[in-house]
């Protein structure tokens, strides 16, 4: 029997922990070979088959734990983005809490887009490796609208902040950072600047003259 197999052990026997537990090792070890082979190779040039071989276990053991290629790769996002989940949850302002929500909206997005930039960032790498709805429906593209979504209830917005929040994480996404940035020559700082004025724009309150100013080229 695999640790990952359905067992009629019973819940809380000795035989059931020993199985939860070879289970959380294989998982390790698992997402520790995937991490490695991604490091050296890339993640577009990993197979399941390599990452079994080198994690010691068997393919159906990978398959049943992660499902499928994509499976594993958001597994691996996960992982990769934990660092950057407790800097916009809990770190220092603006990107984390301390700072008025809209400086904290301006500060997630940049910090995105320079991400989504950076040939060696391994959570924008593996993030591309996988197809949009997928990543969209993961824990990470969860935890980022919720994220958006909640800062902009924060500002005083009452116009559906839900969908206000799908709009602007739509430009900070790999296909319209790669496409601009990429395909078109944008600078980084211009893709920025554009994020905090829609930003600003998205969050004016109506006490004032909404933002006019254009971005130079």
């Amino acid at each position: 029997m695999t640790p990952d197999d359905v067992s009629d052990v019973p819940d809380g026997s000795p035989a059931e922990r020993t199985e939860r537990a070879d289970a959380a090792r294989n998982r390790v070890r698992l997402l520790a070979a995937a991490a490695r082979l991604v490091a050296e190779r890339g993640a577009e040039h990993v197979t399941m088959h390599e990452v079994a071989e080198a994690a010691g276990v068997g393919k159906g053991t990978l398959f049943r734990r992660f499902g499928d290629r994509d499976g594993l790769l958001l597994a691996l996002l996960g992982e990769a983005e934990a660092d950057f989940h407790a800097a916009y949850a809990s770190g220092p302002p603006p990107l984390g809490p301390g700072a008025p929500a809209r400086d904290r909206l301006a500060a997630f997005g940049s910090a995105l887009i320079e991400r989504v930039a950076a040939d060696a960032d391994l959570g924008a790498a593996l993030g591309r490796q996988v197809v949009h709805e997928r990543r969209f429906a993961s824990d990470t593209g969860r935890a980022f609208h919720r994220h958006v979504s909640t800062l902009l209830r924060e500002t005083g917005v009452d116009t559906d902040p839900d969908m206000l929040a799908h709009a602007l994480l739509a430009f900070a996404d790999f296909e319209t950072g790669d496409s601009l940035h990429v395909g078109c020559g944008i600078p980084v700082a211009r893709l920025q600047a554009t994020w905090v004025d829609l930003v600003r724009r998205v969050t004016h309150d109506g006490t004032g003259p909404a933002p006019t100013g254009r971005m130079n080229p």
